[in-house]
């Protein structure tokens, strides 16, 4: 068994399952976020209280099985966000896994753990799950590419739910060729489109960037637009993307408690710093909010998609800035989040794909370029990132 320098591994579930003999991805390796099911081991989604209730998987996740079937091994399950309900990567019970472009930094979350084995270089790729963010995010702070895919489009069966109608399976890899190699095998009747070549600069999502972010995240951004036919600027809504994030948690919250409700309060989990505080006021929102705000959904998702068609996309950054200090306190941390939740909750909402690449630097700190693509482009992103990459 190999030794975990980056503490990015659940510590009993360094496993090791051969793929296929022949396949498009034979030799490549890979590890699951502790969500996905994996057989013979029990699934413990970032919380030993959750692990110590489960059985052992009888199956592999549709995903995993889909890589080993490409030829891949699979070398372990990775630590996430209790319950994948954060975006700072930081586990109260087995530690923050090894952000390796920036150590003393934290990898973001809630797939920590396999943005840090990618990063680090012990795996070719990493599956990830995103609800909020939690592909894009840790890929942006870790400085690789990571996409979260249309939602609907790759199986979540076999995972742990946070808020179904938000998440999806992503994956991480250091090269864009590696990315799409991913997405060849992951994405359901793969065809290899173009990339797009009309740009849209969403300004409300760059006016959240953090001060120190503006002038290094446009150096980059104007470098990539020179890749485009056409570039343009669009402003999303006049109301503040606040609002947008606060329809998207109404539908999260509401949706992760009757996930998790009755669990939270039969067995009492102990939890770590905000994931108590996050539960606890999920378990008030009224089935009357959750309502009103999947009707401010379908209008976004409207509005959202009406901008795009095959050679269109949306830039955004990938989150608001540089990957904060690790053991930065939760209150002083809310503001990034809300932050980058204004505008991660763009794709989330629209239920669309979103590819972010390592092209900008804040303070010798990586920070991710976004592309969000109409719904099933997931492949002209991929296409995006070999390009661009």
């Amino acid at each position: 068994m190999m030794a975990d320098s980056l503490g990015a591994f659940r510590p009993d579930a360094m496993v090791r399952v051969s793929g296929a003999e022949q396949g498009p991805l034979q030799g490549v390796t890979f590890a699951a976020k502790d969500l996905f099911d994996v057989a013979g081991i029990e699934t413990g989604a970032g919380n030993p209280d959750f692990l110590r209730g489960m059985s052992a998987a009888p199956a592999h996740a549709p995903a995993v099985q889909s890589l080993l079937d490409a030829g891949a091994l699979l070398v372990g399950k990775t630590i996430t966000d209790e319950l994948a309900f954060g975006l700072a990567g930081e586990n109260f019970h087995y530690g923050t896994p090894r952000n390796s472009a920036v150590p003393d930094r934290i990898p973001g979350g809630s797939s920590s753990g396999s943005v840090s084995v990618v990063a680090g270089g012990v795996c070719e790729t990493a599956l990830g799950t995103d609800t909020g963010g939690s592909v894009r995010v840790p890929a942006s702070h870790c400085g690789v590419f990571g996409i979260r895919t249309t939602h609907g489009r790759v199986p979540i069966d076999g995972v742990v739910p946070l808020a179904e109608s938000f998440d999806t399976v992503g994956w991480f890899a250091r090269d864009p060729d590696m990315l799409r190699r991913v997405g060849e095998v992951l994405l359901p009747d793969f065809e290899a489109k173009p990339m797009p070549r009309r740009l849209l600069i969403v300004n409300d999502a760059l006016a959240e960037l953090e001060p120190v972010a503006v002038g290094p995240f446009a150096a980059a951004l104007d470098l990539l637009a020179h890749r485009f036919e056409d570039v343009d600027h669009v402003t999303l809504t006049s109301d503040g993307l606040a609002e947008w994030r606060a329809a998207f948690r109404n539908i999260q919250g509401y949706e992760a408690w009757q996930n998790h409700g009755a669990w939270i309060e039969d067995v009492n989990p102990r939890f770590g710093p905000g994931v108590d505080e996050r539960f606890a006021a999920v378990a008030k929102i009224s089935h009357d909010e959750f309502e009103t705000a999947k009707t401010r959904r379908a209008e976004i998702r409207s509005q959202v998609r009406g901008l795009l068609d095959a050679r269109t996309v949306l830039c955004v950054p990938s989150a608001a800035g540089a990957a904060p200090l690790t053991g930065t306190n939760p209150a002083a941390l809310e503001g990034f989040r809300n932050r980058t939740l204004n505008i991660c909750c763009i794709a989330g909402l629209s239920g669309l794909p979103q590819v972010s690449l390592p092209v900008a630097t804040v303070e010798n700190c990586p920070l991710g370029l976004s592309l969000i693509a109409m719904a099933d482009q997931d492949e002209a992103l991929l296409q995006a990132a070999v390009e661009l990459g």
